[in-house]
């Protein structure tokens, strides 16, 4: 409790003497201009399972697989490839070589094998020389050239990382491939990675339609929570047309528990986080399934309200989480970080209900709504690295 009321107030410091920053969180977004994110984007991703493994045949098998699963209904719709994709060198015209020996029939063909399916195709970039395995090149001095480039293809989606740059501000070489992006006459969403370096949810919103807040994620619990924590000091900045990215879901990798993934899940979904699969879809587990397609969470991370829920309080070594939806709703989430299972009581006067005020609970994981009728409080009983969610509604 100590570390994040210092971190919020040196956040508050940092608000405070950024003026631009503060008038930012007043005034509704409508900077980028490109009519992106509304909701928080959705899809998959290949770097956290394939890392540099990847072809197009992983491609077009991954988009042939969200769609025969059914994940494609559910609103997972951008197919994104992450590094390594491109040759070494560009061509003779200065521009971006599809990879010969992985992506042969190149990426307008495989572009519109996933627009075929009624889905979007997402790529990878940096704002550097070279891209972070150095494997490829980056898109500094050649930003207007890529984004006609990604524009011609089909491209509907930019993952833009920050490595091997030549160590100038973020703030100044991620909003030359904004405007690039706004003149090359395609709408493409545009990703911000640069890792949460330079805060960038105070300047992000101008220039991208997500902003990476921490640094890469790995499939274990420490890593999950620790960028849970450090993306929800921003929840203020989260809005529609603009998001807190706290790194892609590695749900279904085999590093965590099944309860542990659905902490997960639920911390990215009431986060209102992309929501970018990050395991091999194409040999997806039945566990996997029942996290990552669960219509009620989703729900939450889609609501049109798009308003990014925060720890409301912290007893040693439990939580509760929420935050408003529409329609006068609350969505709930209490979550155990103990060795034993434990009570824990989500107070109204912590998550913004009148006091007197009667709700009915919506278990989220449990699909059911509970027959009591609660007054001031709700308290569930969760097992280590578990959690529960719910959605209370008042009743007049």
């Amino acid at each position: 409790m100590e570390y994040l009321l210092i971190t919020r107030s040196l956040l508050f410091l940092i608000i405070t003497c950024t003026a631009t920053a503060t008038e930012s969180i007043i005034s509704r977004r409508d900077l980028l201009g490109n009519g992106l994110a509304s909701t928080p984007p959705m899809g998959w991703n290949s770097w956290n399972h394939f890392n540099c493994k990847i072809d197009e045949n992983i491609i077009k098998q991954t988009a042939d697989s969200l769609v025969s699963t059914g994940l494609s209904k559910l609103g997972y719709k951008y197919v994104n490839i992450d590094d390594c994709w491109a040759e070494i060198s560009r061509n003779d015209k200065g521009e971006l070589v599809p990879k010969k020996s992985t992506f042969p029939s190149g990426m307008k063909a495989l572009a519109d094998y996933v627009h075929s399916k009624g889905l979007k195709l997402g790529i990878y970039s940096d704002a550097g020389y070279y891209t972070c395995s150095k494997k490829m090149p980056g898109s500094l001095g050649h930003e207007e050239q890529d984004a006609k480039t990604f524009a011609s293809w089909g491209i509907d989606y930019l993952k833009y990382d920050n490595c091997n740059n030549d160590e100038s501000r973020p703030t100044l070489r991620y909003p030359v491939m904004t405007r690039a992006l706004m003149k090359a006459g395609r709408p493409i969403f545009f990703s911000l990675c640069e890792w949460g370096d330079m805060h960038p949810a105070l300047w992000g919103y101008t220039v991208g339609n997500s902003w990476r807040t921490t640094n890469d994620i790995s499939d274990t619990w420490e890593s999950m929570v620790s960028r849970a924590d450090q993306n929800e000091v921003y929840a203020d900045f989260a809005r529609p047309g603009g998001w807190n990215d706290p790194d892609m879901l590695e749900v279904g990798n085999g590093g965590m528990t099944k309860d542990e993934y659905i902490i997960h899940f639920s911390i990215w979904a009431i986060s209102k986080a992309p929501l970018l699969i990050g395991c091999d879809t194409r040999n997806i587990t039945k566990d996997t399934m029942e996290i990552i397609a669960n219509k009620e969470v989703i729900a939450v991370n889609q609501d049109k309200l798009g308003v990014q829920a925060k720890k409301v309080r912290m007893e040693g070594d439990w939580e509760v989480w929420a935050g408003p939806l529409s329609n006068y709703r609350v969505a709930v989430l209490i979550m155990n970080r103990g060795s034993w299972r434990t009570a824990i009581t989500a107070h109204w006067d912590d998550i913004g209900i009148p006091p007197n005020t009667s709700v009915v609970a919506r278990d989220l994981w449990e699909h059911k709504t509970l027959k009591t009728r609660f007054v001031g409080n709700l308290t569930a009983t969760v097992d280590s690295h578990a959690c529960k969610m719910y959605i209370l509604k008042p009743v007049y």
